[in-house]
């Protein structure tokens, strides 16, 4: 499995849709969106239908066998 980690760098969170752009899964936050609705998102080990969710640190993020770290710096 691939890990990425993503460091908020003082923001309190970021949106679930955003950190699937930022961290390069998909081309757009709307590509994110459909990602989520289409449930191949999971959030800390459960399938996550939220869009906008707020992502914040200590959580994990897991899209087919990426997972995503977020953490505070």
């Amino acid at each position: 499995m691939q890990k990425i980690t993503f460091p908020l760098q003082g923001h309190p969170h970021v949106e679930l849709n955003q950190l699937l752009k930022l961290c390069g899964l998909c081309d757009s936050g709307g590509a994110g969106k459909q990602l989520v609705a289409d449930g191949h998102v999971k959030v800390n080990g459960k399938p996550e239908s939220r869009k906008t969710c707020k992502i914040t640190a200590g959580q994990k993020v897991v899209l087919g066998d990426v997972q995503i770290i977020v953490v505070e710096k």
